[in-house]
């Protein structure tokens, strides 16, 4: 199907929750003028434990809201949604540009001394067939220790980037990391920036990691430019969450984002929802 959408609207990102807000702060250094829009859909968070099916229907809704909002491209700052429905959504809304998480492992093993690299994320997409496949395709003889993170996003979410029990939860995750004798540690979950600190301490001297988010903003940039629509505007930012409003604000100070209007909506309906909505909520 084919979708209206401005040409000079806001860059819009969506997410399961604080975690896409990484990505909001690369653009926002990458792009410093555009407008941006983040959709932290923290009412259904997390992400990673939902069936592929449920999470296209989560991944369409945030996109018809983010449209009615006038963006003009559409980041899935989510490595869980990205596999599930990144797809979906460029054969849905074939004019809008979009960008999604793809695990870092091409740089990884670029940057890797030892040929020995970990992969920290949420267990669908440790489960994932993207993640076997971006393997596959880049990892050749190196050593990949794919390591799943359970509860690792609940804790972020609530604020405890290194309270005891966060770390606790950190070393019993890199213990196989550390037995392998990885030096570079890819964080495919875009909540785990916020936990870097933590994981570099844990892991000792010699050990890279990387995060996707500023890579993520240069093909931003690069797409933006090739459409030939300046990333002009006010250099504005709106946090919008599906849950508590203030514990949202909270957070975001609690991370050291960028500073921004902070909103809520309701958590959007994933049922059926006709496309033709889209154009019908689109904001004038």
């Amino acid at each position: 199907m084919t979708t209206m959408h401005a040409a000079h609207g806001p860059i819009g990102l969506f997410d399961s929750g604080i975690g896409g807000a990484t990505v909001l702060a690369a653009l926002h250094q990458q792009l410093p003028h555009a407008d941006l829009v983040l959709l932290s859909d923290q009412a259904r968070c997390p992400y990673g434990p939902r069936p592929a099916a449920e999470l296209v229907r989560i991944a369409l809704a945030n996109t018809r809201w983010l449209l009615a909002q006038d963006a003009r491209l559409i980041v899935v700052a989510c490595n869980t949604a990205s596999a599930a429905a990144l797809d979906t959504l460029r054969s849905r809304f074939p004019d809008v540009p979009f960008v999604g998480m793809v695990p870092a492992v091409k740089p990884a093993v670029r940057a890797s001394r030892r040929r020995a690299i970990g992969v920290l994320a949420t267990p669908t997409t440790i489960a994932g067939a993207l993640l076997r496949d971006v393997i596959a395709q880049w990892a050749g003889d190196a050593h990949v220790v794919a390591q799943a993170c359970p509860g690792l996003v609940e804790q972020i979410e609530a604020g405890e980037l290194d309270t005891p029990a966060t770390i606790t939860l950190l070393a019993q995750h890199l213990a196989p990391l550390r037995h392998a004798g990885v030096d570079t540690i890819v964080l495919g979950c875009t909540h785990y920036p916020f936990v870097a600190p933590a994981i570099a301490q844990l892991m000792g001297d010699g050990v890279t990691i990387i995060d996707a988010a500023p890579a993520v903003a240069q093909q931003v940039a690069r797409i933006v430019a090739s459409r030939g629509t300046a990333a002009v505007g006010r250099g504005s930012i709106r946090y919008i969450t599906t849950s508590d409003q203030h514990r949202y604000q909270r957070l975001i100070e609690r991370c050291g984002l960028p500073p921004g209007q902070v909103e809520h909506i309701a958590p959007l309906d994933i049922g059926a929802q006709p496309d033709a909505t889209i154009n019908a909520h689109r904001s004038e």
